[in-house]
Parts: structure tokens; sequence; C-alpha cells
């Protein structure tokens, strides 16, 4: 979507003071834990653009509570595994021999948005240590949030996702269908999945080297389990500028995906 055709669809600016009020409005108080997705083009024509969002959620949980997002940098990931485009073959090992290593406080995102790349920039944001799937925090239980990622557990129990999980966080989605939450349930459930093996470049006190990990396959079955939690679980639907958004508490959520994995997987 091109900005002019943002602005078309919007009939008044979204403010920060807009969007402050409809996120408390969907449920957000200060002291919060919140896991966020987001779509900019979403939230409408905004002045100032991904700042203005930033603010609006960081003043919404305040220095009490804690803002998360993942910040994803899958241009890192081995290139075998590349879809979005897939690259010759025969360029894989060139790409892992000179793909620059995983630094927090430099590596950009890919496809996460313009919101959590501006995020992961903000002052006091702590961004976790993992090449392909880092998250970034801010607020009172960042440095928890974020610390101790191991490269084995991208999204499980050595992850901040499941930091997130024991702070009873809760999940904020603003324009887009992805729950990242729900991966952690991957790890959790009991069914015969798949594995897959998954590579990136770090950087060590021995220099740059290329690591691997076996992680959980995932399956493409998040939408249909979203929607049975919604018909027994409590999600709060609404607006954040043009956005629809949800907002729904982690544990429980995670918890059913757990069950409903090992009745359906």
């Amino acid at each position: 979507m091109t900005e002019r055709d943002v602005v078309e669809r919007t009939d008044e600016p979204a403010t920060a003071e807009r969007l402050r009020a409809d996120l408390r409005e969907l449920g957000i108080s200060p002291g919060d834990a919140v896991l966020v997705h987001s779509s900019l083009s979403a939230v409408g024509w905004v002045p100032g653009g991904a700042p203005a969002v930033v603010d609006a959620l960081l003043d919404a949980v305040t220095a009490s509570g804690t803002l998360a997002m993942p910040t994803h940098s899958t241009q890192l990931s081995d290139p075998a595994d590349w879809e979005r485009p897939p690259v010759p073959d025969d360029w894989f090992e060139t790409i892992r021999e000179a793909a620059p290593p995983f630094r927090p406080e430099l590596t950009p995102t890919r496809g996460m948005g313009a919101v959590v790349d501006c995020f992961r920039a903000y002052p006091d944001v702590v961004r976790s240590d993992h090449p392909t799937t880092s998250f970034a925090a801010w607020g009172a239980d960042a440095d928890r949030v974020t610390a101790d990622h191991a490269y084995d557990s991208p999204l499980g129990e050595a992850s901040p996702l499941a930091r997130l999980y024991d702070l009873d966080a809760t999940v904020l989605r603003i324009g887009v269908d992805a729950n990242t939450s729900l991966h952690l349930a991957e790890y959790r459930a009991d069914y015969d999945g798949a594995s897959e093996r998954s590579g990136a470049p770090v950087l060590t006190d021995e220099g740059r080297r290329w690591i691997t990990w076996e992680e959980p396959a995932s399956e493409d079955d998040f939408r249909e389990i979203e929607a049975a939690f919604e018909r027994e679980g409590d999600v709060a639907r609404g607006t954040v500028g043009l956005a629809e958004s949800t907002l729904c508490r982690m544990r429980p959520l995670v918890d059913f995906a757990v069950e409903w994995m090992g009745e359906n997987r």
C-alpha cells in the first residue's frame, strides 16, 4: 500500500493522542507487559509516522510496564530455506560465508514493518541476542525479557516468549494476523511434529562463525487455533486508528494452543 493509498483511506489523521486513547479503550493499562504486532499502513495516516505510534504505545504501558516486539532478521537465516525470493543453490555457501554476523545494535529487521524497525532504535530499548529471531523490549522488565536468548530456542523456553508468558503479558495485534506467541505452544505441545535445521552467522570472542540448531517445524494452522480460542476465550476487539485490533492474555492463549495442538496435529 502506497502512502497515497493510506491518505485516501484516512478521514482524519491518526494522531498519537488519538492512538493512546484507542489503546486505553482496547484495554491496555499502565504497568502492563504487552507483545505487539503491527502494521503502520493499517492504522491510517499518522502525523510523524512510526515514531508517533511507538510513542503512543510507550505512553500506554508507561515505564512501569514492558513493551516488546519481535525484531526478526531472516536475511541472516540459511539461504537454503529462502522462498521470498529463493536464490540459486550455488549461492548458498557464498552467502553462509559472507553474510555479516548478527549485531543487536546494528542488524536491521526484515519484513517486520516500520513500527518494529523504529522501536528497536529507541532509547532504552534492549534487543535479545538471537541472529534470526530476536525480540526487543522497553520498560521495567526489558532486561529480563531479552536476557539469555538461546540460539537453539528461538521461540521456546529459553526465549523472550517464555519470559513474556511468565510476566502474564498480553498480545496486541494492530491491523495484522501475525501472532508470534503461538510458536511457544509448538515447543510445549505433545505431538509428533517434524523438526528443521536452521543456521545463521554470529559474532563470538573468536570472531564470526556460522552456527546451526534444530527447532520445531511450524505448521499453517495458527488462524484455526485463534478462531477456536476466540470462541471460548477472552479476546478484546477494537480499532487503533483505522486498524482492526485485538488484545488478549498470552497465558490462556498459549495454554489453549498447547492442548489444541496435542489433540489436532
